[in-house]
This record gives structure tokens, sequence and C-alpha cells, in this order.
């Protein structure tokens, strides 16, 4: 694994990310498909924010979650910029870490004590780009059940086929 791949499949991804984001509904943000599932708007921020967020976290060797909950967005153009100003922090920040980075380990804490300890590398591989790929195939649920255009993915959808 090299910091030049996973910004490749970070980039096509992202592109992927950004065209499900903005078919979001602005006047559906509060819509949930259950009690116990996120909001519409909060998943769709939680995507949009994930990876810039995350990427910083194997630039030290140590983080602390906190608990923040994520920020209730707006609008969907909200959504978009947090989306947009994260692929540039991503970036950014996988360009600091570097190759070298990726096998040194990384440890989440919480209250003070330990949750997991991991490679930088697969931090990366599953919380930064693997965890925003469940999210998002969440998101692309929540479409479906409002009666959104689903865009194509890994293939076509029920409502557009790159392929005809």
């Amino acid at each position: 694994m090299s910091i030049n791949a996973i910004l490749q499949e970070f980039e096509k991804e992202a592109a992927t990310t950004r065209r499900v984001l903005d078919r979001v509904p602005s006047d559906k943000l509060a819509w949930k498909p259950h009690a116990k599932s996120m909001s519409l708007g909060t998943l769709a921020m939680h995507i949009a924010m994930a990876p810039g967020y995350i990427s910083s976290w194997p630039l030290k060797d140590t983080y602390e979650f906190s608990g923040d909950p994520t920020p209730t967005p707006a609008n969907t153009a909200e959504i978009l910029a947090v989306h947009d100003n994260g692929v540039a922090t991503v970036k950014e920040n996988m360009n600091k870490l570097g190759d070298a980075g990726l096998g040194q380990n990384w440890t989440a804490m919480a209250g003070g004590k330990q949750l997991m300890t991991m490679p930088k590398g697969a931090l990366v591989r599953t919380i930064m780009l693997n965890h925003v790929y469940h999210h998002r195939g969440q998101l692309s649920v929540y479409l479906r059940l409002l009666d959104v255009p689903v865009p194509s993915i890994y293939g076509p959808s029920a409502d557009e086929n790159p392929f005809k």
C-alpha cells in the first residue's frame, strides 16, 4: 500500500460519494427510516466530513475519541461544501503521512482507555475509506426509500446506467 495508491482510490471514490451526496434533498434532512437510524442530514454530513476529519488521525500516534455529535446541516449545499473541503484535507494529510507513516502504529483511546491499536495504513483503509463506503451504501438506501433517483456507484442503479 502506498499513499499514491490510496489517493488514486480516494479521488475516484470521492467523486462517486459527491454524486450520491448531491442527490440528498434539502427538504428531507430530518427524515429517518427508523427510530434507531441517523437522520438523512446527519448521515449525509457524517459521510461528507468523515474522510477529512479522520485523515488527521494518523498524523499522530494516539487519538482520543470525544463523542462529539455530527453537526446538523442546513442544506445540501452545506453538505457538498464540507465534502469538497474534506477531499482537499485528505490529500494534504495523506501526503504529510507519507508511505513510511503507513506502517507505524496508531492507538484509539476513549475516556483514557485504549480501544484499539493498528498500523496507520489499516486505519486509513478501514476507518477513513471503508467506513465511508459503508455509510454511502446506507445513504443510497435512504435515497431509494425517499424515491430519489440513486446514482450509479459501482455499476448501474435502477435509475442510472452508465453502460447504455
